[in-house]
């Protein structure tokens, strides 16, 4: 299919047709908002060690993007590297510490290695923090 043709289609941005780039090329991430986002895609779709690259793309591009340290930290704990997993949550929470969220993560990470009262205590601080999830599990769960 000629460049023009799939831009017009929408498989390719009109830019990338106008300079004669290939749809792939077209397709590669240049930021790390775009390797991050394209990590949380193929995360969703299962694929973890792909998520990793993809997380660690974003992170090269950009070490302070807690987000991409997260989300990486979560696809490790998917895979069952939970040291792995740990730093990366670790990182991010260094870099936003009263996210709720980052917290209530590295809880989840924690029951997956069978750390259940490391777990509870970053429940209760995220749960603190506002995190509706860890409020929910420690309602279920009441210690």
């Amino acid at each position: 299919m000629a460049l023009a043709v799939m831009a017009a289609a929408g498989l390719l941005p009109l830019s990338a047709a106008a300079a004669g780039q290939s749809a792939a090329a077209a397709d590669t991430p240049r930021t790390a908002e775009e390797w991050f986002r394209r990590g949380a895609l193929v995360s969703t779709y299962g694929n973890y060690p792909g998520a990793v690259r993809a997380f660690s793309r974003a992170i090269a591009l950009d070490p302070n993007h807690s987000g991409a340290w997260f989300s990486q930290g979560v696809a490790y704990g998917q895979m069952g590297s939970f040291d792995k997993a740990l730093e990366g949550i670790n990182r991010a929470i260094s870099l936003e510490p009263k996210n709720g969220l980052f917290l209530y993560g590295r809880g989840r990470v924690h029951l997956l290695a069978g750390e259940r009262a490391a777990a509870i205590q970053d429940f209760k601080r995220a749960a603190e923090l506002g995190d509706e999830d860890a409020q929910d599990f420690l309602k279920k769960n009441p210690q």
